[in-house]
């Protein structure tokens, strides 16, 4: 699945909330008519509604036995069905949350829940339906004309780039929990939002897979070798691990433990690592897939490919030095200078 397009997409209806904690005596606020705007600052709100969730990944609501019992999936699915009902169905929807606002430290804030139309998805205009919560306000400045003189005035408002927390539900794959885009930019309970309000978790497709898989590569290369292992070797051990997601189609572990890793050591190291490594969700990670080329080359990102050393010297690795490492680079101890050396050898400087 392609990432969402917003370029068409264009807000019907808003509602709003004010969301407090019930641990802590707080209310919960529900608009009783749906919000008014005009035509001049739809572009503007539909651009709030929507930036937040241009890079994620998608998710999908998820419940153990039947999605019927899942609330969120029943109330957007009403909406999707009857739009009539949005302002019904979204007072249902911050009911929801206010509910598992359960966590002491949750903090009270300002909620916008948003009907958008023509979001596209591999080429197709789906409805949409984005939850935004933001916990804190903004203060800024404006500078008014009274009656031919200039005044400043400040404002709290929410800063569409501050908002804390969100999820966008597209209106695709209705049968395996819709097409769902969520963050959560920290709080006290960090599965509140996902887990308890959402009830989602990340759809597994090869995107995941591979993304998954690859980080959990590059973490063994930084934290699953021996401690003494030279850092240009872990350096090896990742950048072989990215090089065979970068020049193959399909990842089979069984043959990327034969090409990559090779010694039977560190086969061994790289399995009991594995074993004890698990997905967002706790659960193991898949041994075959398609890949994935932006989800791997973006965890090759994550590679630590310095050597930094006591004296104030910092060398950077590339793939290039990786496949020459032996050829070009010496470690040794001075017993003159009572320290350990390292030694490159280069023809020019670039």
């Amino acid at each position: 699945m392609s990432k969402p397009n917003f370029n068409k997409a264009t807000l019907s209806h808003v509602t709003l909330a004010k969301i407090g904690n019930p641990l802590r005596g707080e209310s919960l606020k529900t608009s009783k008519d749906l919000c008014k705007f005009g035509e001049d600052d739809k572009e503007i709100l539909t651009l709030a509604f929507l930036k937040p969730f241009k890079n994620l990944e998608p998710y999908h609501f998820h419940h153990t036995s039947s999605l019927d019992l899942h609330e969120m999936h029943c109330y957007v699915n009403t909406i999707f069905d009857q739009q009539e009902r949005f302002l019904t169905y979204s007072r249902k929807i911050a009911r929801h949350l206010y509910d598992k606002t359960k966590h002491p430290n949750i903090k009270s804030g300002d909620l916008c829940i948003a009907y958008l139309k023509g979001v596209q998805i591999d080429g197709e205009p789906c409805d949409a339906i984005s939850v935004v919560k933001s916990e804190s306000l903004t203060p800024f400045l404006e500078i008014s004309d009274n009656d031919g003189d200039l005044q400043l005035t400040t404002h709290n408002g929410i800063y569409p780039d501050k908002i804390d927390k969100g999820c966008l539900v597209i209106n695709s794959q209705k049968d395996s929990g819709y097409t769902v885009f969520t963050f959560d930019k920290g709080g006290a309970d960090t599965n509140f939002w996902v887990r308890d309000f959402l009830g989602a978790r990340a759809r597994k497709d090869n995107n995941y897979k591979t993304k998954q898989y690859a980080e959990m590569c590059v973490s063994f290369a930084d934290e699953g070798l021996p401690e003494d292992m030279p850092q240009e070797d872990k350096y090896r051990v990742a950048n072989d691990a990215m090089q065979y997601f970068a020049e193959k189609e399909r990842f089979d572990e069984k043959h990327f433990q034969e090409e990559v890793l090779k010694e039977p050591a560190i086969v061994e190291k790289f399995s009991h690592f594995k074993d004890n490594y698990k997905d967002e969700d706790g659960e193991p990670l898949a041994d075959e897939f398609e890949i994935s080329k932006p989800a791997a080359k973006k965890a090759g990102s994550k590679i630590k490919s310095n050597l930094r050393l006591d004296t104030g010297v910092v060398l950077k690795f590339t793939p290039d030095f990786a496949e020459r490492q032996n050829e070009i680079m010496e470690r040794g101890y001075d017993e003159k200078m009572q320290m350990k050396y390292v030694k490159v050898y280069y023809n020019d400087e670039v």
